[in-house]
């Protein structure tokens, strides 16, 4: 048998290729990672740890140099140039990250620095894989200029191009400021850690030299005023660990591209279990209120959920659930918010999540309690007509199954924005205390039998009556079901066999937009 001689020096090529790439992983010094902990944060390897499955990560341009001079820069030239990009799996499926590390340059955002984040935006789009990015950066690389900013550009393009093709997630673990936020911005969800994490267009100090107000960081941009005033953020933890816990458990329920559907899990929650709680959950009073989530909680699988932007336009409730074992998109009024009314906030909350799941092929699920559009001049002077008609758009234009439930009441514009057969539902359902109207008996009594009733006699008497007459003539359940206008009005403790009987029959539904570029949604 011949035995093989290596090369000479081959071992010493080896052993400093080992070298490269160990000081890489272990970053500059041990004092700016002792300084990353004194923070409260882990390092971008130790988030990456946390997110992917064990050992399943591998590193792209682990040894990458920036190569820009100037301004000391050409002496201080560290491995991987502050950005760690890669992939690894979750739950066994193929996942793209990229972490900024904040212990090098600030995690700020030079030319190579950002070439590597286009490498892996890229590499996500044509394996067609979830991408999700950790940031913690302090912004543009100063020193590099306009190159920085060039770097910027890039990634938004990509966001761009990728979105609604693969899933893109923003985790936000530290400062994001200035263009750097448009980013996260584009992406189709944003996790914030409270504390560490602040994302805001201009700083304090610039805030306070313009304007004159005084505001701190967490107070400007802080996890709570995204989560609950801006709606930038969706979901807001107090600690990295659950974050990214919950990271990893959304991309369980989330397609790995556009062609694909989402992962079926299995449950032991039977089919066809009865939902008797429905009938003392919803109170037959229709000006009653009652907290939707517990409908939610009864009727899909296990009572697990995920809901999207729960603190932020809580009239409107979006989750992510699986009934039995298939994902749906939830859509729901909630009545023990501003009466469960649309408005300008829910509006919105609702046509970006619609979107989503139409994008990703998750079937919708819309359960109606609304009583119509909040009045007020504040709204129409923000532009309650063009900013409402953005969940109209978004339910017109949904090609995924879709099913609509009313639980007690839908009156006026409200009822058709919430997906109605009129827009396109595949299939409209109610339980018997519906109510579907122009608008509900008593406010219907005082407009068209206003003269009547103040002519009368007696004015109190003569409104009920007229009250009871128009509830009994166009306001009863079954009037809406006698048009066609409902295809069923269901006993409520059947709702959860009614829904995935639906769901399973709609699977193969197959519907094309007419061809164009691309629509033009009210902004």
């Amino acid at each position: 048998m011949t035995t093989v001689q290596e090369p000479a020096g081959y071992t010493q090529r080896l052993d400093e290729l080992d070298a490269l790439k160990r000081a890489a992983r272990l970053g500059p010094d041990p004092a700016a990672t002792e300084r990353q902990h004194a923070k409260g944060k882990l390092t971008a390897r130790e988030r990456i740890d946390l997110l992917l499955d064990p050992g399943s990560f591998v590193e792209v341009e682990p040894l990458r140099r920036h190569r820009a001079t100037g301004f000391g820069l050409e002496a201080r030239r560290p491995h991987t140039d502050g950005v760690i990009t890669g992939w690894g799996t979750v739950d066994a499926r193929t996942v793209f990250v990229y972490a900024s590390d904040f212990r090098i340059f600030g995690g700020a955002l030079g030319e190579a620095h950002a070439q590597k984040i286009h490498k892996i935006m890229d590499m996500a789009v044509t394996a067609g894989a979830p991408l999700v990015s950790l940031n913690d950066g302090a912004g543009a690389r100063i020193q590099e200029g306009v190159t920085a900013l060039a770097g910027y550009g890039g990634i938004f393009r990509r966001n761009t191009k990728a979105s609604g093709v693969i899933p893109q997630i923003s985790v936000m673990l530290g400062p994001c400021a200035g263009g750097a936020a448009y980013s996260p911005a584009l992406t189709d969800f944003v996790f914030v850690v409270r504390d560490i994490a602040q994302m805001f267009i201009t700083g304090p100090d610039v805030v306070r030299t313009v304007t004159g107000e005084q505001v701190t960081h967490n107070e400007l941009g802080g996890a709570d005023i995204h989560a609950s005033v801006s709606g930038v953020a969706h979901f807001v933890y107090d600690d990295e660990q659950s974050c990214l816990s919950d990271v990893r458990a959304l991309l369980s329920m989330l397609p790995a591209n556009n062609r694909e559907l989402a992962p079926v899990a299995f449950t032991a929650d039977p089919a066809d279990r009865q939902t008797t709680a429905l009938t003392e959950l919803v109170p037959l009073d229709g000006n009653r209120p009652y907290d939707i989530r517990e409908v939610v909680t009864e009727i899909v699988d296990d009572g697990e959920y995920f809901e999207v932007q729960a603190t932020w336009a809580t009239n409107l409730v979006c989750a992510l659930a699986r009934l039995d074992g298939h994902v749906v998109g939830v859509v729901a009024s909630q009545p023990m918010s501003l009466a469960g009314v649309l408005d300008i906030d829910a509006s919105e909350k609702g046509a970006r999540f619609v979107q989503f799941c139409d994008a990703f092929n998750i079937p919708l699920l819309t359960l109606v309690d609304v009583p119509g559009f909040l009045p007020g001049v504040g709204q129409e002077h923000a532009g309650i007509i063009r900013r409402g008609a953005k969940l109209l758009y978004a339910y017109c234009n949904a090609t995924v199954p879709r099913i609509s439930l009313v639980l007690r009441k839908s009156y006026g514009g409200a009822y058709i924005v919430m997906d109605s057969l009129s827009i396109g539902t595949d299939l409209a359902l109610a339980w018997p205390t519906n109510e579907i109207a122009v608008m509900g008996a008593e406010a219907a009594a005082d407009v068209v039998f206003r003269r009547e009733i103040a002519e009368s006699q007696d004015p109190v008497a003569t409104r009920d009556r007229k009250i009871a007459e128009y509830r009994e003539e166009l306001v009863h359940p079954y009037y809406a079901a006698e048009r066609g206008l409902i295809d069923d009005v269901i006993d409520p403790r059947d709702t959860r066999g009614v829904l995935i009987r639906a769901f399973a029959m709609l699977a193969g539904k197959d519907t094309d937009l007419p061809r164009r570029k691309h629509g033009n949604p009210p902004q």
